[in-house]
């Protein structure tokens, strides 16, 4: 009776945590990451619009049950992700205390324990109102964990940290080199703004950041080429930064588009057999197509050129006797690219989606120029006999019209 008590609590913490961190995408997933996705908008917006008297006077009711639901709701959220812990890939081979403690030090975890931790200490701690103000509006970085782009803009941070670092380090140098000059230049003339180093070094850090607030300006002409020199210096060195993010974002970006339309691709039946560098090859082939909402992909009875796949997005694929939705990750028209056959089904896009389309000149071209991937995608018809029975006039296969839930999990 225990240890199926224990099964029961262990499957429903992994139901838990696959939820709060994405691991399904049915619609108890999706409600649960819009309700929070809700409450992190509407209680920043509500901490920043109570700091207007006439609002705060007219809305503090409105205001309170905001922040009370904010903070229930955030408070059930820290507490379940801490007790889901160790369904956590990275913590799974941890003691479940070890992996509660591990995922308690990540950034994410801190985040989401500064966002209630204000409440909390307001009963224990006097504190300056600003200072719980400012608490509060970490909330706004609980969007990173619902963000693909925020995600993907700190891992390119994490990646470059060090050179990151290293900039900063360039700058502060440069910073200290320019306050020095300035200060050997224009202490007699201006001893009481560059009468010291620590003095000159807000003069310097002004100008390097290029901000220039004009409060404190040479006036020598050893200055005056010193402050050209620093602007200049300036330019270059916050070029440094900004350049390093940019590239590290924009490689992480295309890593994961090539990741999920390489588990796409490796999804299907037809490419099984295929390694890693194979795939690669096919995806090289691959071109992108954006459709409206409602609008007929293809049209039963047509001859089927291409297979797709659905990269974001939904589409109803009609067949004769009944009607079924793909969503992201999902492929249609395999048999397309083996052989000229029929549309058995019309497809049309339900909302805006991005689709990628393989044709089947371009596959039978791979294959020409590469014997191996021939051989092997022969193999996997040979082994499959359904496709060699498929009537010439079908282009769908069991696979692309199965429950698209049950695909996903």
């Amino acid at each position: 009776m225990a240890s199926r008590r224990r099964v029961k609590i262990a499957r429903m913490r992994r139901r838990v945590h696959d939820i709060l961190d994405g691991g399904v995408s049915d619609w108890v997933a999706r409600s649960a990451h819009a309700a929070l996705i809700v409450l992190v908008i509407a209680s920043v917006t509500a901490v920043v619009l109570e700091t207007v008297p006439s609002l705060d006077a007219r809305f503090a009711a409105v205001f309170l049950a905001i922040e009370v639901a904010s903070l229930v709701a955030f408070t059930i959220e820290y507490a379940l992700r801490i007790w889901t812990a160790p369904d956590s890939a990275p913590y799974s081979r941890k003691a479940p205390w070890s992996a509660r403690w591990a995922y308690a030090r990540t950034p994410l975890a801190i985040v989401d324990l500064a966002t209630v931790l204000p409440f909390y200490l307001s009963f224990f701690v006097p504190a300056d109102f600003r200072v719980l103000l400012l608490l509060r509006l970490i909330r706004f970085f609980k969007l990173a964990r619902y963000s693909p782009g925020m995600r993907s803009l700190v891992a390119a941070l994490q990646a470059e940290r060090k050179a990151l670092a290293a900039t900063v380090v360039i700058i502060l140098g440069v910073i200290l080199v320019m306050a020095s000059a300035m200060h050997i230049a224009e202490h007699d003339a201006q001893p009481d703004k560059f009468g010291s180093i620590p003095a000159a070094m807000w003069w310097a850090a002004v100008t390097v950041t290029t901000v220039g607030y004009g409060d404190v300006v040479p006036i020598t002409v050893a200055g005056r080429i010193i402050a050209s020199m620093t602007a200049f210096m300036g330019f270059l060195m916050l070029a440094l930064p900004v350049g390093i993010v940019a590239t590290v974002f924009a490689e992480e970006i295309h890593r994961r588009e090539f990741v999920v339309t390489w588990s796409m691709v490796a999804r299907v039946p037809l490419f099984a057999s295929l390694d890693a560098s194979e795939i690669a090859e096919i995806i090289q082939y691959l071109r992108a197509q954006t459709v409206p909402a409602n609008t007929i992909i293809v049209r039963r009875g047509d001859v089927a050129r291409s297979m797709y796949f659905v990269a974001a997005g939904e589409v109803e694929v009609q067949l004769p006797h009944a009607t079924t939705r793909l969503g992201e990750g999902h492929f249609f028209g395999e048999i397309a690219v083996l052989r000229k056959t029929r549309r058995t089904a019309t497809v049309r896009a339900t909302l805006p989606t991005k689709l990628l389309l393989l044709d089947a000149g371009d596959l039978q071209t791979l294959m020409a120029n590469n014997p191996e991937i021939a051989r092997r995608i022969e193999e996997t018809i040979a082994a499959r006999g359904d496709f060699a029975r498929l009537e010439p006039r079908g282009d769908m296969t069991a696979e692309e019209i199965a429950d698209p839930t049950d695909k996903r999990s």
